[in-house]
């Protein structure tokens, strides 16, 4: 598919304006969200989403084994599902391999899908095989439930912004894989960076807990880079942000990896994408009490970053100065032939 000079978001967009004359009983949220929300009947939500890996742009097979690419794709999904504050239920797998893949690359592709589902008691009840002349290509369909889905588009001026766990982990990771292994960081920061992309672990079961907490006005996952993904849930909900840089929470891992390859973790952590951590706007007055609940339930940080405004966009404040960070990865915009992020 050829889509020209556009970007992700706005091929999104026209294809959310296409299907938005055709929209039919049952759709209380289509195209825009991390999932759609469906109502097979009164008082129940079903929530459907779906992504897709290629070889070479969300991945490369050189260091991501069968086993690898099973777990995340289902994590992908997994993370969409945990974004709205649902109970995953129901996944479809589909797998193209290419030219001399192996039955035991197959039985370990879905090994590592399985570990993943019965983590999160969910289970795979179908999908589609094939050949690929061009490399592997992964596409899961997965279903879930929600009693109250929370969406992107209702935050509202006043709202603290905040992320589960760390940034720029994914991005460390990708890093590390993709050159020379870096000298002078512990063998176990370079374990955790690494197992932190080929292998993320998506929020499910911290996103129910946030969605039957109270005080969370929004959500989304951080799939894309936080550079990309704020400014789409602002958009949504019809708002800017004010966000401090210096308040991204970034680990000791990541910030080892970066020191040693000359890199800049801020920018891994605004534009390195593939965090899948929960990023969420709620009432003030209840960061407090979320902050405490996750960190007993789930041992899990919960950083506040910034506020949502009234208008005026998106914008990234460093000691007290506006600056420009790092954007997350953007499907059809002009880069390298292969990236690892984005899914």
């Amino acid at each position: 598919m050829s889509a020209g000079r556009s970007t992700e978001d706005a091929l999104v967009r026209r294809i959310r304006e296409l299907a938005a004359r055709t929209t039919g009983a049952g759709v209380r949220v289509g195209i825009g969200d991390d999932c759609a929300v469906l109502e097979t009947h009164p008082g129940t939500r079903l929530l459907a989403t779906t992504d897709l890996l290629i070889e070479d742009v969300h991945f490369r097979r050189r260091w991501a084994e069968p086993a690898d690419l099973g777990w995340k794709a289902l994590a992908v999904n997994l993370s969409d599902i945990a974004a709205m504050g649902g109970r995953p239920r129901w996944a479809l797998v589909a797998l193209a391999g290419a030219d001399g893949t192996t039955a035991e690359e197959i039985d370990a592709f879905y090994a590592g899908a399985l570990e993943l589902a019965s983590a999160h008691d969910t289970v795979i009840v179908g999908g589609d095989t094939s050949s690929s002349p061009y490399g592997w290509m992964i596409n899961v369909t997965l279903l879930g439930e929600a009693t109250a889905p929370l969406l992107r588009s209702t935050a509202r001026p006043g709202d603290t912004l905040a992320v589960t766990g760390t940034l720029g982990r994914s991005a460390a990771g990708l890093a590390v894989l993709e050159r020379e292994t870096p000298s002078g960081v512990e063998p176990a920061a370079l374990a955790a960076v690494t197992a932190a992309h080929l292998r993320p672990y998506p929020r499910v079961r911290e996103g129910m807990w946030l969605a039957a907490a109270g005080g969370v006005t929004a959500m989304m996952d951080l799939s894309d880079g936080v550079g990309i993904d704020l400014p789409r849930l602002a958009d949504e909900s019809h708002a800017g942000a004010l966000i401090d840089v210096e308040r991204l929470p970034l680990d000791d891992a990541t910030r080892a990896v970066a020191a040693a390859l000359g890199a800049d973790p801020l920018a891994w952590a605004t534009g390195g994408g593939e965090d899948y951590e929960l990023l969420l706007a709620c009432e003030p007055t209840a960061l407090a009490r979320l902050q405490r609940g996750l960190a007993e339930a789930y041992r899990i940080h919960l950083t506040p970053i910034g506020e949502v405004t009234a208008s005026g966009g998106v914008h990234w404040r460093s000691q007290g100065r506006e600056v420009t960070v790092a954007r997350g990865f953007e499907h059809f915009a002009a880069r390298p032939a292969a990236s690892g992020a984005g899914a």
